[in-house]
């Protein structure tokens, strides 16, 4: 199921078909949404999962040269403010579509799936996986450096990076196209990105423990 932006949805100005909520892009008349739009709304793109970088960038420096705040200098005190609030707005939407993970968790709670916090399990297959390297993690912390427990912690990395790219590559393929609203697979695509949260906290340990070898080393 893929959601085009809004159609219908016209300039109350000069009453030309709008791609984005934000801004006319034929008359460039500031507009105030009384709805906050979907990050995907704000750039005027499709809802779906796979992303092309150099579109959604294209997108927000198209965008963005109309609504910054500077090129409104001479404009009323409330135009400015809304071009800030609508420059302050094209921007998240930019930093949430540009993240992958981030994009996943937005559209899964978008299509009725349960957030982090409502469903906090991880694919069974994963949970043996945590407490082995959450071990040889502390096992280094406790280490010296340069000891065979912080060597340990490389072959550890590649692992958990492989293992990310490939769960992000399945919570791709779950994505692709959109599940249905209220579908049962957005659960184990939640544990998914559960699972995923656990390997950033993990690599962002390994990247701790690195630096402060590093650190030590001087």
């Amino acid at each position: 199921m893929n959601h085009d932006h809004a159609p219908g949805r016209s300039c109350p100005k000069c009453w030309a078909e709008l791609k984005t909520p934000l801004f006319c892009e034929s008359c460039h008349e500031l507009l105030a949404p009384t709805d906050r739009p979907s990050p995907f709304d704000a750039l005027g793109l499709s809802t779906a999962y796979p992303v092309n970088r150099m579109e959604l960038r294209k997108r927000l420096l198209q965008l963005s040269r109309r609504l910054h705040p500077d090129f409104h200098g001479s404009a009323s005190q409330e135009t400015r403010a809304r071009a800030e609030r609508n420059t302050a707005e094209l921007n998240a939407a930019f930093e949430l579509l540009d993240d992958d993970c981030r994009r996943a968790d937005w559209l899964v709670r978008s299509l009725g799936g349960p957030g982090q916090d409502e469903e906090r399990q991880m694919p069974a297959a994963f949970l043996s996986e945590v407490l082995e390297w959450s071990e040889t993690i502390e096992e280094a912390r406790n280490a010296a450096p340069g000891s065979p427990e912080r060597a340990a912690l490389g072959p550890l990395e590649t692992s958990l990076r492989e293992q990310r790219a490939r769960t992000m590559e399945s919570i791709s393929d779950s994505l692709t196209p959109l599940p249905h609203t209220n579908a049962p697979e957005l659960v184990e695509i939640r544990r998914s990105l559960n699972a995923v949260r656990y390997l950033d906290r993990a690599l962002g340990e390994i990247a701790e423990l690195r630096l402060s070898e590093a650190s030590t080393s001087r």
